[in-house]
């Protein structure tokens, strides 16, 4: 074996820095040749917060022969998330995912192909479908604790697991899927799940049990919708979800999706809405027990809403802004994704720092998150950093990323929300919940943390209250009558646009969709008059890519 090949790749010829700039500052410690690898591998999130601490905004380290880069705070956030995809791209990093989509399928396949792909997801969680999944969602945890009785004891990260499977499964891909799924589903996803690890940005094929798991599991999945598939092509029934949008795509060239690729944007569309709700509805009813006054707010919020036997739907779910700060700051304080990852495709210069191509560039939620500067008492769990007049997290753009940003922010984002806030509304009305272990810790083993199993939650069915009026929480909705309607401006940052149609549905005399994906701004200068529905499409908006100015 020749040795050059290896001692390239492993000691890479650097790239000369440019005069006037600087590489990044390099972490301490390290071995020789591997670098960090073993603290990477080991513990990820304890590497990238001593990198923090040690080097402040930037800094640099190696694994096995790759140069990584980890960057905090919004402003470093910001230039990586708008860098274009030509200089700064996820694609190459996002292989990882290739065992679990599928060969050629998202990140696999070639910048046009994965375009068209990530189009054919949008259907499934635009505005017009988001309306109707609130009471999906509610019919489905009404059927996980018809059995529950007066009291007992639930393993919450198993049950949250199970139920977001069924939610976003019955949501997303149709009451006809979520009818023929078993518990296998969920096991089987589950697995899938578990084999997307830190180390498979090193290699995604290594001979580990849960790399096999994973690769077992895609191929089991394949063999469940398949099965599907047939069943309702040989019944010549159709269904309108998303599985029969998938079946009726077709490419531009005309070529329809094979099994194993609608398996693929299936897999696609299950991790885009459900990895997230699931951990983050565990963490959310664990960080309220752990704070009773809170809980206690909250409570009398939904009591407020639904006191007197109101649905659980979407836009009631609007008007408890109590119940969506908790899962905002359930994923401040435990962003299901703690590390997003760039490439770097040409040369970058971000301040005076060069970073040259083949660079990997780390952002880091979770340690961004807990950045005082951004967050009064950042380890503290706070549902009032997210009420006005506070807002912590609109205060600084890409301060506040548990979904990403930019052009590739996760579009499942408003589903996720949507999905844990109606699930809180049933649980937390119906019952009081304790911890048997209010120490709960975090499972780091894949990319998406949750808490460490098992988690022992206690219920008991508490008292109905009957709100003697509906209150009206959303102070946001006051009638226009009692504020002053000032002369305003609305920007689109169509780069960072998916299409879900918010816009439109709140403000139609104001934007517009256009193809698939895209929107139009009618008026950039709307009469004053229409100045609140554009600021609910600013709120409602998953991407943020909508701002009002005043003139």
């Amino acid at each position: 074996m020749e040795l050059q090949p290896l001692v390239q790749k492993v000691f890479p010829k650097k790239t000369p820095t440019p005069a006037g700039l600087r590489t990044p500052p390099r972490l301490s410690g390290g071995l020789p040749v591997v670098g960090h690898t073993v603290d990477f591998v080991r513990d990820t999130i304890g590497l990238l917060t001593r990198v923090n601490k040690e080097l402040g905004e930037i800094g640099a380290f190696d694994i096995l022969g790759k140069k990584m880069v980890a960057i905090f705070g919004p402003e470093a956030n910001e230039a990586v998330f708008r860098a274009p995809d030509e200089q700064m791209n996820p694609s190459e990093a996002y292989k990882i995912m290739t065992p679990v989509f599928g060969k050629g399928m998202v990140y696999d396949a070639p910048p046009e192909k994965m375009n068209e792909q990530i189009k054919m997801l949008l259907p499934a969680l635009k505005d017009k479908r988001m309306r109707t999944y609130g009471e999906i969602v509610v019919s489905e945890v009404e059927g996980m604790i018809a059995d529950w009785g007066d009291q007992g004891e639930i393993d919450l990260v198993d049950f949250c697991r199970v139920l977001t499977n069924y939610t976003s499964s019955h949501c997303l891909l149709g009451k006809e899927f979520r009818t023929g799924m078993t518990e296998e589903f969920a096991r089987v996803y589950h697995s899938l799940e578990r084999g997307v690890t830190p180390i498979a940005y090193l290699n995604a094929q290594l001979p580990l049990p849960s790399f096999r798991e994973r690769d077992r599991a895609r191929v089991r999945l394949e063999e469940m919708v398949s099965k599907i598939i047939a069943d309702r092509r040989k019944s010549g029934r159709e269904g309108e979800d998303f599985l029969q949008t998938m079946m009726d795509a077709r490419y531009k060239g005309g070529a329809p999706l094979t099994d194993y690729e609608i398996t693929g944007m299936l897999i696609a569309a299950m991790f885009a809405g459900h990895h997230t709700s699931s951990v983050t509805t565990a963490w959310a009813l664990i960080e309220l027990v752990r704070n009773p006054e809170q809980l206690s707010r909250v409570r009398a919020e939904l009591d407020g809403l639904f006191g007197q036997g109101e649905t659980v739907g979407f836009m009631a779910l609007r008007n408890a802004p109590l119940t969506e700060s908790v899962v905002l700051e359930a994923l401040r304080l435990h962003p299901p994704l703690f590390m997003l990852v760039r490439v770097v495709m040409q040369d970058f210069v971000y301040k005076d720092y060069f970073l040259e191509k083949g660079t990997w560039v780390l952002i880091s939620p979770t340690v961004s998150h807990l950045l005082a500067e951004h967050f009064a008492e950042p380890l503290k769990f706070d549902i009032d950093r997210f009420m006005p007049p506070r807002e912590e997290d609109r205060k600084r753009d890409y301060a506040y990323l548990p979904f990403g940003g930019g052009r590739h922010k996760c579009m499942g984002n408003a589903f996720a929300i949507l999905q844990v806030k109606a699930i809180l509304s049933i649980l937390l009305r119906r019952y009081d919940f304790s911890l048997g272990d209010p120490n709960v810790g975090s499972d780091f083993h894949g990319l998406v943390v949750g808490p460490k199993e098992p988690v022992r939650m206690r219920y008991k069915k508490r008292a109905q209250p009957v709100a003697a009026t509906t209150k009206q929480a959303d102070g946001s909705s006051a009638p226009a009558a009692q504020v002053e309607l000032k002369p305003f401006k609305v920007n689109v940052n169509l780069d960072v646009c998916q299409g879900h149609g918010v816009c439109q549905t709140e403000a139609k005399e104001v934007f517009k969709q256009f193809g698939v994906g895209k929107t139009r701004l009618l008026v950039a200068q709307p009469e004053p008059s229409l100045r609140p529905k554009c600021e609910a499409a600013a709120r409602y908006c998953p991407t943020g890519a909508i701002k009002i100015e005043d003139l």
